[in-house]
């Protein structure tokens, strides 16, 4: 079992969305979050005042499945939020150690679906 956590341009949700369900991933957390990377934020004027904006916009993705589905995953999250452009996101692929469905009780890879 893995957590697949993903950060993505909000305006790629949909896109990320629609090739996640092409892959049969379907079970999701989806979270907006504050973060740079690379591109290190920006500088407007507000006012007339220099601000400098270095924490943008993104959405976090939180997606546990079992080792079948890991590839699928990350490839559908990458076709889906890919511009080519700094800022197009990173993910991140950990050990899940234990899932619960608190409905049944179930277990490991039967409690993820």
């Amino acid at each position: 079992m893995k957590l697949i956590v993903a950060y993505i341009q909000p305006e790629k949700l949909n896109d990320v969305k629609r090739s996640l369900y092409k892959a049969d991933v379907y079970k999701m957390s989806v979270t907006n979050a504050l973060g740079c990377g690379q591109q290190r934020g920006y500088h407007e004027s507000y006012r007339g005042v220099d601000v400098e904006v270095n924490l943008l916009k993104k959405v976090r993705l939180d997606i546990a499945v079992n080792e079948a589905f890991v590839e699928p995953t990350i490839e559908a999250i990458v076709q889906g939020a890919r511009t080519g452009e700094i800022g197009d996101g990173k993910i991140f692929v950990l050990d899940l150690l234990e899932c619960v469905r608190i409905r049944t009780g179930e277990r490991g890879n039967e409690a993820i679906g």
